[in-house]
């Protein structure tokens, strides 16, 4: 009699699919609540800011404190004015980044007209200053409205580039975009003789409307069309005899400094001297000797030919990477904004600062020729800081608004 033999593992009993799917539920159900989405700040862009702003406080009593002692017997007269503006404006940058950045764009056409209006009267009842009338307000407050004028089109542009939407590949709506840009350009170079801020506001308008349009080769035909242009007036002011305003004289300054070295290129020749004398490791903080008297208003737009000369070229390339740092964070927070309206904000943020410290670098260092624009956080002026901390506290909203799981 044959003997059969049995299986002696234990018989796994199937599972209904029922069972199946109900398990699989509650396993996503538990690995979805277990990871939780929470906000983000980015404390990396604050700290940079912090140090730009101390770095910049430092120097700016450092190029500053002869001048402040032989005008007003007061070595800290324009670095208390400058600290006290900075650390209010950026405890208004953290205030301003708990503001929803959405609920400030529903008033960006507002804004853009009462800055619009301010450059205009600026014309008629503005303080006139270094024969520029480019500041309202009396002799204890004044700011410049082509400040506002930038944060002005920086909140209206991404807003009306985002309502239009997929009919921006149009010409018309990019017709409409580049005139909002170009009315508060034009207002500013023609009512405050403000051309260097002109320049930055049309720059912020093309660069946001190249982000956004779906075709490039438009914005590559027009750039090459305006490099070929400026290439050919420098060529004709080179060649020929030529003579017209302040703005052609400043040209020719940049061409041939020497030339001009009593008058017009004085300052950049004294710039240059400083550069050069710093060396790699530069004199020491504290030790230029071009800010005694030789480079006049060192503590505004030459303060960066301070910088090389008391902490060398060494020192010029740290200033450099903490620019380039801010930059990044600033990238980041575009690259992972919510939407679409908070990624063109800070690219339009991004666009100001970078044209600002190259165009600045530049005229310093004489590749471009003058054009008063000031270093982002260093270079001495109260309006300056106070819609730079302001910008800050709009790239801050939008990070505040990234969701990370």
């Amino acid at each position: 009699m044959a003997v059969k033999t049995t299986n002696l593992r234990p018989v796994q009993k199937k599972k209904p699919a029922a069972a199946k799917k109900t398990a699989s539920k509650n396993h996503l159900f538990v690995s979805r609540t277990a990871i939780s989405e929470r906000d983000y700040f980015d404390y990396n862009l604050l700290a940079v800011v912090i140090l730009l702003t101390c770095f910049g406080l430092i120097m700016l009593y450092s190029s500053s404190a002869y001048e402040a002692i032989v005008e007003n017997n007061d070595d800290m007269v324009y670095f208390r004015k400058q600290a006290i503006i900075s650390a209010a404006a950026l405890l208004l940058a953290l205030i301003g980044s708990q503001i929803d950045y959405h609920w400030l764009a529903d008033f960006s056409l507002p804004i853009y007209v009462i800055s619009t209006i301010l450059l205009v009267i600026t014309k008629f009842v503005g303080r006139e200053v270094n024969g520029a009338k480019r500041w309202l307000g009396t002799n204890s407050f004044s700011f410049q409205p082509a400040e506002l004028a930038k944060i002005a089109v920086i909140l209206l542009l991404p807003t009306l580039i985002v309502k239009m939407g997929y009919k921006l590949k149009g010409f018309k709506p990019v017709a409409v975009i580049i005139f909002f840009g170009a009315v508060s350009s034009f207002c500013t170079y023609y009512f405050t003789d403000n051309l260097s801020t002109a320049i930055i506001i049309l720059g912020i308008t093309v660069i946001l409307v190249f982000i956004a349009h779906p075709k490039t080769a438009p914005f590559v035909i027009a750039a090459c069309v305006g490099a070929v242009g400026v290439a050919l007036l420098v060529a004709w002011i080179i060649t020929g005899d030529v003579s017209g305003g302040f703005r052609i004289a400043r040209i020719q300054v940049w061409l041939h400094p020497e030339d001009y070295a009593s008058s017009g290129g004085y300052q950049i020749l004294q710039a240059l001297y400083a550069i050069g004398n710093g060396g790699f490791f530069g004199k020491g903080l504290g030790n230029s000797t071009q800010k005694l008297g030789s480079l006049p208003e060192a503590q505004n737009d030459m303060i960066f030919s301070i910088i090389c000369e008391e902490l060398g070229l060494f020192g010029a390339a740290l200033v450099i990477l903490l620019f380039v740092f801010l930059l990044y964070r600033l990238f980041f927070i575009a690259q992972n904004a919510p939407d679409l309206l908070g990624s063109l904000i800070v690219c339009g943020i991004f666009v100001h600062i970078a044209l600002q410290v190259v165009l600045n670098i530049a005229v310093v260092t004489n590749l471009i020729p003058t054009t008063g624009i000031t270093l982002p956080f260093i270079s001495y002026g109260g309006t300056s800081i106070l819609f730079l901390m302001a910008e800050m506290g709009l790239a801050l909203g939008v990070s505040r608004q990234i969701k990370f799981k």
